[in-house]
């Protein structure tokens, strides 16, 4: 589902808090809406991070389609040298998908997000503690570190500033992706993405 987004490309009048909708008329809180959106502080990012075009995931490791669609990333971004993935956690899910999402964001200081966001994405069964932890030692994360890092007041507030971002701007659900001027909710094949990312290229 494709839906155009007014102003900063991120505005969905009908689903968007007062607060975000009136922001449309205020330039300087639209930039920052758009900054946290794509490029906010501590955020995850995976593919080239200096590609001339930002694809924006929001997404669970619950999620049954987010899981399905990971894949699908995957190999888009081997196929497209210049694309640059940017991941916000929402765990809404529940305790385990909160759980995950810490440790995902925690696996940054080791350096290795990437290789923890595929492993949980691919993993089978529900992500809660100890499945998340029996994944973090399969891809040779210090858990011992990871469970400190985790406990950062950062991944607590980036976790938060996500799901208030995913709110403001309109999501109805995991996955969502952002792009260009549209947002995307549901599975998207790797044409399916491809086709995207071309249409934002062009559209520049």
């Amino acid at each position: 589902m494709r839906r155009p987004l007014a102003a900063i490309a991120l505005a969905l009048l009908c689903a968007m808090p007062l607060a975000t909708a009136q922001a449309q008329d205020n330039p300087a809180e639209i930039a920052a809406i758009k900054q946290a959106v794509f490029s906010g502080p501590g955020l995850p990012v995976m593919g080239n991070a200096q590609g001339d075009t930002v694809l924006v995931e929001f997404s669970d490791y619950n999620c049954g389609f987010c899981r399905k669609t990971a894949p699908q990333v995957m190999a888009l971004l081997q196929a497209d040298p210049k694309l640059k993935l940017v991941v916000h956690e929402i765990p809404i899910f529940g305790e385990g998908s909160r759980y995950a999402a810490m440790a995902a964001l925690a696996a940054q200081a080791q350096g290795k997000y990437p290789e923890f966001h595929r492993a949980l994405m691919g993993m089978r069964g529900k992500a809660e503690k100890p499945s998340v932890l029996r994944v973090a030692r399969q891809v040779g994360l210090d858990v011992d570190r990871l469970q400190r890092d985790m406990q950062a007041p950062e991944i607590t507030q980036r976790i938060g500033r996500s799901l208030e971002l995913a709110d403001e701007i309109g999501l109805v659900g995991t996955p969502s992706f952002v792009i260009g001027d549209r947002a995307i909710f549901g599975y998207l094949s790797k044409a399916d993405l491809t086709e995207i990312v071309a249409e934002a290229r062009a559209a520049k």
